[in-house]
């Protein structure tokens, strides 16, 4: 990929025990690669596994979906660049696109989408995303998706 594309890439590991018996990593890892990714952004974004520490306020986001298409398996351990935007910045609501990728950027491996809902810690119920959150947000939206 030689083309400036609209998002953010992070790195992140694939570990041995990521791998399926067959010698690729499990289908059901991606979505753990995704959120490796997400985290490295949120947290030097401000973001706190604590609520009282994060500079983003009481940002509490569940997922609520997620859909992956696998294109082409990975075989080692080490390390993927997993490109991700955001296509919808709701009033409670974040609707991401990835993509899984090897290092240089010349395999996607895997591409989705995750949807995730701010919720009040209190009562389980959707809440307004915090404006901090969403000025945080505003680089990764893009108006239409990249191209794969």
């Amino acid at each position: 990929m030689t083309t400036t594309v609209p998002g953010v890439i992070e790195t992140a590991e694939v570990h041995f025990d990521d791998f399926d018996p067959m010698g690729i990593v499990h289908n059901a890892r991606y979505g753990i690669l995704v959120e490796r990714a997400l985290m490295k952004y949120w947290i030097r974004h401000g973001w706190s596994f604590d609520p009282g520490r994060s500079k983003l306020g009481d940002a509490t986001l569940a997922v609520r979906e997620v859909s992956i298409t696998y294109h082409v398996p990975i075989f080692e351990a080490g390390t993927v660049d997993v490109h991700f935007w955001i296509d919808k910045l709701g009033s409670s609501s974040v609707v991401y696109g990835f993509r899984v990728l090897s290092p240089d950027h010349t395999v996607v491996h895997a591409e989705g989408r995750r949807v995730q809902v701010a919720i009040d810690r209190e009562t389980g119920r959707p809440k307004a995303l915090s404006d901090l959150l969403r000025k945080a947000a505003e680089p990764l939206l893009v108006s239409s998706p990249p191209a794969s």
